[in-house]
This record gives structure tokens, C-alpha cells and sequence, in this order.
């Protein structure tokens, strides 16, 4: 049951060989680089990192894929970086006085490995760097993409629909203020890792979400973004000060979640609703995890706004369209705005009760969120107005329409139309 978020994770890095192997192994790289050589040398171990992928495109079109494409790029990688770093003389000026080391001990500090021990550790301590509370959350994101899931600066603009050089100067910034706050790559104190790890969740909880409903201008599911997400999170929970009740409830959201993609869209790439989706395509093993992780976050006397969101997604894993069940989701989203208030939690509440107590009684709460500028809002009016109005549910969705951010979304609010037009 453990290995299933595992599996779904190796399940995409099928796909496009060298773009997913970029993706799963840039990170690990360029944060064994950094915990060797400083976090003050990140640009550097991503050069090095990029050259080495450059050279396995090379090398691996004439001679072929070797047998273990890893350890071919962790020994270019490694041999590059030492190359550098001499030639610099970097590291004999600037690296070795800062490490004080005992006498004797200097001969073998140049060696470094790809050990799994060491990427591992390698990883966490740089998720804990980028999320240190000198910088601003939204470049935080930004680098979480680039230096943890390995995502190319287009990538990264079209998700904050964006353009290349403000991403770079966010980057940039993000990266002097590292270096100007002599931010190090290890693990904070005890007292610090509990602060900076609410940041830690909400960092992958982000970055979960736009994957999950992406803002980009050319498709809805990003599930490699959601992979990554899922897989930042399970590496929490295999150190013991990261592994909080918290951290389990967030897994569990994103499991069930993840046990529904590929019911959320046909072939096409069309939106399926989730009342219209197939419950046999749903992915029962993940779904089974998302319980365990579930089960395990009911440790211990806090509630977070993850437990509460989990549960609702646990509830919609279950295909019943009962008043019961969107009167527990009620009642969820009820304590969920009380803990986190936000306008997307207060829009999902007013669906819920709309299908727990009916459309008269939700409209009267939906009047009074005013969200003119979430297409959303327009799509839940749309719906609750259907059987009451039909003129004015049309005029909802066609609002809604001139609001949605991508092509799918405007072809189902079409769909919707020409249905209540019939």
C-alpha cells in the first residue's frame, strides 16, 4: 500500500524519456551539489546539472541509453562539478577555510556521493533552505519548482502566467537573497524545523493545487506537478521531525485526489464533472493509501485545515449523491472557513449545501459572496438558477465563460448551455 503513491510517481517518468528523467533526477543533483560545495553556489550546481544533461542528449543519441542512465549522469555530474570547482579554485580559496576541518581530514572532503542516503538527506535540507522566511512566499514557489521538480523557466512562467525575464528576476533575487542571509543547506534546529515546516506544507500544498486545477492557458491537469508534490511530502515523512500528523493529512488529500485523474478527462483532454466521471477508472490502491495516511494523521490533538480538507476528499471518493453525505461536506466546509477562511472554501460550501438542503437555500449564500471575478462563481449561480430560472442561467454561464482561463473550461460551459437550450 506504501509503494502506491511510489508507483504512480515511475508511472509517468515513462513518458517522454529525457524530459522525466531531467525532472526526477535535477533535483537530486543539483542538492547534493549545493550541500557540498554551499548553497551560495546554487546557479553553479545548476549549470553543472544542465551541462550534464546536455551531454547525455549527445552522447546517449549516437551510443544509446546506457543500461543505468542515473549513475552515467551522477558521474558526469559529480566529475564536472569537481572540475569546476578546481579549475576555480573555489574550493581551496573559499570552500575547505569555511568547513574548519581537522588536519587529515581535507584530503577526502573533495569526495562526494549519489548515495540514496545522501540524496535524500540532500533534498530535505534544501525544501527546508527554499522555504526559510526571508523570502517571499510566491518565489518560494518559484524556486520549488525550478530547483526541486526540475521545471525549465517557460514552465514556471506559464504557470504563474508569467513571462521568462520576470521569472528570472524573481529567481535571481531569490537566489542573491540566499546568499546575502548565508542561508546554509542543513536542517534547522528542532525548534525552527517545526516554524518553517507549516511553510514547508503549504509549499507542496501549492504547488499540489496548481497541478491539480493549473492556471496555464492550455490544459487543466498538470499531473507531473502533482507527482512531485506528492513525492516531496512522502520524503517528510520518512524523517522523524517532519512527520507530523499534519504531514500525513496532507498526503491523504493528495491521494484522494490523485486516485480520480483519470476520470477527470476524456481523450480529448475534455472536463468530465465529477458527477459524471466513471468510479471504475478511479485508482482504488491509491485511494486505499490516502486512508492509511488518513488513519495515521489522527495522531495527536491538532486540526489543520489539511485533515479537514482531506475528509472531504475522502468523501468524495465515495460515489453516493445522498443529502447525508453533502450534509457531512457541509459541515466540514463549516469548520474549514472557521479555521481558514477563503473564497474558493466559502464558493465549495455553498455547492455543498446546495446539495444537501437545495437550490433556494444556497442561492441566498451565494448572493452574497460576490466573486466577480471567479469564473466559478458564475458556474455555481449558473447551476443553482437552472431549474428556477432558465434566462438567468444561461446568463450565468456565459459570464463564467468570458472568465475562464482555458479552452476546456469554456467548451464545457458551452456544453452546459446548449443543454439548458434544448
Amino acid at each position: 500500500m506504501l509503494n502506491t503513491a511510489a508507483l504512480l510517481i515511475d508511472q509517468y517518468m515513462e513518458q517522454d524519456f529525457l524530459k522525466q528523467l531531467f525532472q526526477q533526477e535535477f533535483s537530486k543533483m543539483v542538492a547534493v551539489i549545493s550541500k557540498r560545495f554551499g548553497l551560495e553556489h546554487i546557479e553553479t550546481a545548476e549549470d553543472i546539472v544542465s551541462e550534464t544533461f546536455l551531454l547525455a542528449t549527445e552522447s546517449w543519441e549516437t551510443k544509446g541509453i546506457p543500461p543505468n542512465p542515473a549513475a552515467w549522469l551522477y558521474a558526469v555530474a559529480k566529475q564536472k562539478a569537481l572540475s569546476h570547482f578546481r579549475r576555480n579554485k573555489i574550493f581551496e580559496d573559499k570552500v575547505l577555510p569555511e568547513l574548519h576541518l581537522e588536519e587529515g581530514a581535507k584530503e577526502n572532503i573533495e569526495e562526494f556521493s549519489f548515495s540514496d542516503e545522501n540524496i535524500k538527506d540532500s533534498q530535505l535540507q534544501m525544501l527546508f533552505a527554499i522555504c526559510t522566511p526571508a523570502i517571499a512566499s510566491e518565489a518560494q514557489i518559484g524556486l520549488a519548482l525550478r530547483i526541486l521538480c526540475g521545471f525549465g523557466i517557460d514552465e514556471i512562467a506559464e504557470a504563474f502566467l508569467s513571462n521568462k525575464e520576470t521569472i528570472n528576476k524573481r529567481l535571481f533575487r531569490a537566489k542573491e537573497k540566499l546568499r546575502a542571509e548565508k542561508v546554509e543547506l542543513i536542517l534547522p534546529g528542532e525548534n525552527e524545523i517545526v516554524k518553517r515546516l507549516d511553510n514547508v506544507l503549504h509549499i507542496i500544498y501549492l504547488l499540489f493545487s496548481e497541478g491539480y486545477y493549473s492556471k496555464t492557458q492550455n490544459q487543466i491537469l498538470r499531473k507531473e506537478l502533482c507527482i512531485e508534490a506528492l513525492r516531496l511530502a512522502m520524503m517528510l515523512t520518512a524523517y522523524e521531525k517532519t512527520n507530523f500528523p499534519k504531514t500525513n493529512a496532507l498526503i491523504a488529500l493528495m491521494c484522494f485526489h490523485s486516485s480520480r485523474f483519470n476520470a477527470r478527462q476524456n481523450k480529448e483532454g475534455e472536463i468530465i464533472l465529477y458527477e459524471e466521471q466513471d468510479e471504475s477508472l478511479w485508482d482504488q490502491e491509491l485511494f486505499n493509501t490516502g486512508i492509511h495516511f488518513l488513519n495515521l494523521s489522527a495522531a495527536g490533538q491538532e486540526l489543520s485545515t489539511y485533515h479537514l480538507e482531506a475528509k472531504i476528499a475522502y468523501c468524495h471518493c465515495v460515489k453516493e449523491d445522498t443529502p447525508k453525505k453533502w450534509e457531512e461536506i457541509l459541515q466540514l466546509y463549516n469548520q474549514l472557513l472557521i479555521l481558514n477562511y477563503s473564497p474558493a472554501a466559502a464558493l465549495n460550501r455553498t455547492f455543498a449545501l446546495y446539495k444537501a438542503n437545495g437550490a433556494e437555500i444556497a442561492l441566498v449564500e451565494a448572493e452574497k459572496l460576490k466573486l466577480e471575478n471567479h469564473h466559478f462563481y458564475f458556474m455555481l449561480l449558473a447551476e443553482l438558477y437552472k431549474d428556477i430560472d432558465r434566462h438567468k442561467s444561461i446568463a450565468n454561464f456565459e459570464r463564467a465563460a468570458l472568465l475562464a482561463k482555458t479552452a476546456a473550461e469554456r467548451q464545457l460551459i458551452q456544453g452546459k448551455i446548449d443543454q439548458i437550450r434544448v
